[in-house]
């Protein structure tokens, strides 16, 4: 199966990149990645949602990977579920969405405060609206600390290795050559853009609370099926936070994908795409 490579174009002119999957007449199944993150990282995850019988489109997020870059240097939350929700309203129908950490939080904003709903069910990627903060600065962190680039794919590699020392050194070279981009100056550097930190990194502890109790609201008000997938390993959802927002939500389907930590999808797979799929043809 061969991915098409497409362009949602939005409100003045903006540009989000997106790799389809299988077959556009088929039910719409949007996958929404984490911050730093790109349209490539699901792994093989996109295409088989596709050969399950879905239309799976795995989208860049603005800032990253093909996607346009914010002109003022300005991104969050409210940005993305905006763009989310310009793609919706060029589908055929309303779509399932998978969206992991920033992917997941935009999507569980988008769906949970429309009416009427705009996804048709949700699978949130190990998030919670009370994160870990150790583990979201381990995060943070480690994406401002190469902003100046890398000389080589090998300096990049050891650095990958260090921050996920639990992935092979294959697994990470074949990420790298997806996510870096060589400039003129001889450097490889991420293809995301460094304004992002500035808008995620540097909120209040205010802001912080307000997003918190939005998301919380949110899960409140969601009437689709919806997963919630956690890493068994991960340092940002811990199990009492996950319970936390279970309670909110009783509805709500959780399932943990044991040898995973955060990024579930690049971690472990293949369970976490026959857990995605399993639940998406019993409800959508």
């Amino acid at each position: 199966m061969t991915p098409q490579k497409l362009f949602f174009t939005l409100a003045n002119g903006f540009k989000i990149a997106a790799e389809a999957w299988g077959n556009p007449q088929h039910k719409p199944v949007l996958l929404l990645h984490g911050v730093g993150q790109s349209k490539q990282s699901w792994g093989d995850t996109a295409q088989a949602i596709a050969q399950s019988g879905c239309y799976a489109l795995a989208l860049d997020a603005r800032g990253h990977g093909d996607s346009d870059w914010s002109a003022d240097g300005v991104y969050g939350m409210e940005r993305n579920v905006a763009d989310l929700l310009g793609v919706i309203t060029q589908l055929s129908a309303p779509p399932a969405v998978v969206g992991a950490s920033m992917g997941g939080m935009t999507a569980l904003l988008a769906e949970g405060f429309a009416n009427p709903s705009v996804c048709a069910a949700l699978v949130l990627v190990d998030i919670v609206p009370r994160p870990d903060p150790k583990g979201v600065a381990r995060i943070f962190g480690f994406m401002g600390a190469h902003l100046s680039g890398f000389e080589s794919l090998s300096q990049a590699t050891q650095a990958v290795s260090q921050y996920l020392p639990h992935r092979t050194l294959s697994e990470i070279e074949s990420s790298l050559a997806r996510n870096l981009r060589l400039r003129n100056d001889g450097r490889w550097y991420w293809h995301w853009d460094s304004n992002l930190l500035k808008n995620f990194v540097q909120d209040s502890p205010e802001k912080q609370n307000e997003r918190t109790e939005k998301l919380f609201a949110a899960a409140r008000n969601l009437r689709v099926p919806t997963l919630v997938v956690r890493g068994g390993m991960s340092d940002v959802v811990s199990k009492e936070a996950m319970a936390e927002f279970m309670a909110v939500a009783p509805q709500m389907e959780s399932i943990d994908v044991a040898e995973a930590h955060h990024m579930v999808a690049g971690d472990s797979n293949t369970a976490f795409s026959e857990a995605v799929i399993q639940f998406l043809q019993r409800v959508y």
